[in-house]
This record gives structure tokens, sequence and C-alpha cells, in this order.
């Protein structure tokens, strides 16, 4: 194929055009003005059309340069990736996973279910962190693979996802040292004397919280609520409260946060539900989180 210009010109352009100068791009290629300025000469002499114009102290493109920029930007992109499509070919190939995690779901159990993955050395995973409703409708946009959260997708004829259940937990009250005598000494009615914290409403376990206090006859004395689980324990853990999580992360919550159970939340569990565009899973790494169970 024959081309009328060379890349090594249209590489020294793209630096100059991203600089906004001559002198920026020779300091970033660790090349001298004078050869960076005659390559970028040479590339508008092969097309025929002049690419940069003086803007004050610095270039600008013409209009012509815009366009040439828009294609040394695509053609470099694509270079960028060449090495990884490279390893991709010889056989060390990377498997990408979106996750999407519900704000609501307790990032303790969210390590604890992705563990089949965490071992697969050929997985690279990219976490996001949002509201449940926006999760699914980027899910459904297809910019996530798999989003994490403690309750099902609700049924909507105009998104079709699928919600697959990862596990669900009994749930029991934790607290520190400085409060855990107190709250043991008459549980669960201590929970109206000792400082309580909870998951906000948006969490799909605090309707079942409620109904768990009244069903016992207990009024909580509650001290604060978290949308975010990790900043509850982390606060429950300087003794600001007693509060709930799946027993499943018991070991990972006397180890990180030094606290300890003070009784069992009866008939209140956690969950998890992986939910996906589809019925059946076709990604491997998805397969691997829902087959793991």
């Amino acid at each position: 194929m024959k081309r009328s210009f060379s890349y090594r010109h249209l590489y020294y352009f793209w630096a100059v055009g991203h600089e906004g100068g001559v002198a920026k791009a020779a300091a970033r290629l660790g090349m001298a003005v004078q050869t960076v300025s005659a390559q970028v000469n040479e590339l508008e002499r092969s097309l025929g059309h002049a690419l940069l114009k003086p803007a004050g102290r610095g270039l600008a493109l013409t209009e012509a340069g815009r366009v040439a920029m828009r294609q040394a930007d695509a053609i470099f992109q694509l270079g960028e990736a060449l090495p990884a499509l490279v390893r991709d070919a010889a056989g060390v190939r990377q498997l990408r996973l979106a996750v999407g995690v519900s704000d609501g779901l307790a990032k303790l159990v969210v390590r604890h279910v992705m563990q089949p993955v965490l071992a697969m050395r050929n997985a690279r995973l990219l976490f996001h962190d949002d509201e449940f409703d926006d999760l699914v409708g980027d899910l459904a946009l297809h910019r996530l693979d798999v989003v994490l959260a403690d309750r099902p997708a609700p049924a909507n004829p105009n998104v079709r996802v699928y919600s697959h259940v990862l596990g669900t937990w009994p749930v029991a009250w934790y607290a520190a040292p400085a409060l855990r005598a107190r709250a043991r000494q008459g549980f669960p009615a201590s929970l109206a004397r000792v400082p309580v914290i909870l998951p906000t409403t948006h969490v799909a376990m605090r309707a079942r919280l409620d109904a768990w206090f009244e069903r016992h006859g207990v009024r909580p004395l509650v001290a604060g609520e978290f949308e975010d689980s990790a900043l509850m324990k982390t606060f429950g853990a300087r003794g600001m409260g007693v509060f709930p999580a799946a027993e499943v992360v018991e070991h990972e919550l006397a180890a990180r946060y030094g606290v300890r159970r003070i009784g069992v939340c009866d008939g209140v569990s956690d969950a998890c539900y992986a939910i996906g565009t589809e019925r059946k899973i076709a990604h491997p790494l998805v397969q691997r989180l829902v087959g793991g169970r």
C-alpha cells in the first residue's frame, strides 16, 4: 500500500497538537525543537496543507489539522492497544468483568461472594459503586456485565434483566467491647437502652430489622443511620452503637473491626443477588460467580 506521508512525522505532529506548541512537544519527546519542527513541516508538505497556525504564544490546529488530529488519535490509540492484543493472541488473555455494586450491599459480603472470581489469575475486575436503579440502567445499556445487589431486580417490561441469588445469610448484632457487656444484658430488650446504629431505609434489610424490633416489642435507641455499610461498621467499631451484619462475615468483622456478636437477629437475613441481562449466563466470569455457590 502506497502512502504519501510518514507515520513518524504524524506522531510528531500529534505530540505538538496535544502539547499546544513545538517546544513543549520537543521536551516531552526528548528531542531538539528544530528536529520536531522540521518533521511537522515535512508532514504538512507531504499532505499539501497547513495543519498548525500561530495562536498567542503557542500553536492551534487549522481545520485540516483538526481532521488530521482525529485520525492520529485513532491511529495511536490503536497502537497503544497493540501490546495487550499480542499478549491475548499469545495466550495470556485477561477476562474483563465490569461489576456494579449497589450502595446498599455490605462490602464484606461483596468480597465473600466474589471469592470464586478473585481466585482466577486472568480476571480483570472493574468495580462501580452506585445506587441500585442507576446500576440497573447501566446494565441495560451494557455498560456493566453484572450488578451485585441486596435485592432482586423489580419486574419491568422495558428492561429485561434476570436475578440470580448468590446467597442468603442470617443476621446478628455486633458491638465494640465498650458496649458489649451492656448490650448482652437482657438482650434484645437492651437495644432500647444502649445506642443502636442502622442502615437507612434504602437498604433492603432495614424493613426486616424494623419488623424484628416490632415483633420483640423493642423501641431501639437509634444513634445513627448509614447508607454505606462500611462506614456503619467503622463507627460501630468506635463504640457509636450496636449494629447488624450478616453472620457469614463474622470472622472478618472481628479481625478488621474488633467487634463481637451480642445476639442473633432471629428471622432476619441478608442476601446478595447477581443481576444480569441474560437468563442463560454467557460471560465466563459471571458463570463462575453464580456457579460457585
